[in-house]
């Protein structure tokens, strides 16, 4: 079974940190490029970064830059997404998803998603 998890979600207190993971089984990440996506209550799903295969390309969604970091452990299997300076306005659904391209370019098409990780951001 092909899988994607996502772990290390949690209630964070606002300028706390935060580190996600996104562990793939039963497939290999090293033919995908992945991205972290989120979904706040009520809001669309917005993007919030993607890194290519051999994680030396990266994207942020610019209200993000310069707090969050992903990165990405082929030899793992696994994604990361390291949030700092966490604001309650970054209280959502954090998923991953792998798109078969070797960049972050779009059209986008995400083959795998996770089962998404929580991050309420509150105090």
């Amino acid at each position: 079974q092909l899988q994607l998890v996502e772990s290390g979600g949690g209630l964070v207190q606002p300028g706390g940190s935060r580190r996600l993971s996104c562990e793939a089984s039963g497939f290999t990440l090293d033919y995908y490029a992945i991205a972290w996506i989120r979904q706040a209550p009520g809001k669309e799903r917005e993007r919030v970064s993607c890194i290519s295969i051999s994680g030396g390309s990266t994207h942020y969604a610019d209200p993000l830059k310069g707090r969050f970091t992903i990165s990405r452990d082929n030899g793992k299997n696994t994604l990361y997404l390291q949030m700092n300076s966490l604001k309650p306005e970054d209280t959502a659904v954090y998923y991953c998803a792998a798109d078969p391209q070797e960049g972050c370019s779009p059209p986008f098409r995400y083959q795998h998603w996770g089962q998404g990780t929580q991050v309420p951001v509150s105090s």
